[in-house]
């Protein structure tokens, strides 16, 4: 039967609670394989794996719950070995990989940022700061709009603008947050953010970074920042 895979940590990492549940339906009984210095946190894998939000949930439970106890390295949803004998042969040969990255990520935990702008607060933004482009939109409302040609110029001046805006915040908002953290890493890019970044923050100083980000909030408040975590270290993990 195959190898469902929550994640890895060291063999001296106590085990979970007997009645600790995993993926499946019924729910798989979690139990730890360890190979060498280094143990894996698995249970049997459903022949039918989909990413439901039960599993989802129960992925997530187990790597909380093992995180509590000591450092682990988060696989993503959806890690299967053929078969315990295969992960076993796996930890054996990166072993002294997964031991360096588990000696990084000690007492360190990610926390995701996404930032977005504020539609309207922008606009005053990248006009307070371009006086042309002020007047032009001064001069286009005192003239009842302009004409369609005005119009049009104007507002690819604008576009332009907030697109320049755009990029500055989003090297902003890394230079002012990675001040506090021990990493950083991009996430995927979508539509409706400026940027996607995963922050390795010490435990300890998990408060100073919030700190930062409710400083970053109040200097610039056109900027939309969505804080997620503590989170396992899933960025920070290959």
């Amino acid at each position: 039967m195959s190898t469902y895979v929550y994640g890895i940590a060291r063999s001296s990492h106590p085990s979970l609670p007997e009645e600790a549940k995993g993926v499946g339906d019924p729910p798989r009984p979690v139990r730890i394989l360890r190979q060498g210095q280094l143990a894996a946190f698995v249970s049997d894998a459903p022949e039918d794996l989909r990413p439901k939000r039960r599993d989802l949930l129960a992925h997530q439970h187990v790597l909380r719950e093992a995180g509590e106890k000591g450092t682990v390295l988060p696989l993503r949803f959806g890690g299967i070995s053929p078969d315990d004998e295969t992960l076993a042969s796996v930890l054996a040969e990166r072993e002294d990989h997964y031991l360096e990255r588990l000696l990084a990520l000690d007492g360190k935990a990610e926390y995701n940022v996404k930032a977005s702008h504020d539609e309207e607060a922008v606009l005053h933004r990248v006009l307070a700061d371009d006086p042309q482009l002020r007047a032009m939109a001064e001069a286009g409302r005192t003239a009842g709009g302009g004409s369609q040609e005005q119009k049009i110029q104007l507002g690819e001046r604008i576009a332009t603008a907030v697109q320049l805006r755009e990029a500055a915040d989003a090297d902003l908002v890394r230079a002012r947050l990675e001040e506090v953290v021990e990493e950083v890493n991009a996430g995927p890019q979508s539509t409706g953010w400026l940027t996607n970044l995963s922050f390795l923050v010490v435990r300890e100083r998990g408060a100073d970074f919030l700190n930062a980000v409710d400083e970053l909030r109040k200097q610039q408040p056109h900027l939309v920042l969505t804080v997620t975590g503590p989170l396992p270290p899933y960025s920070f993990v290959e």
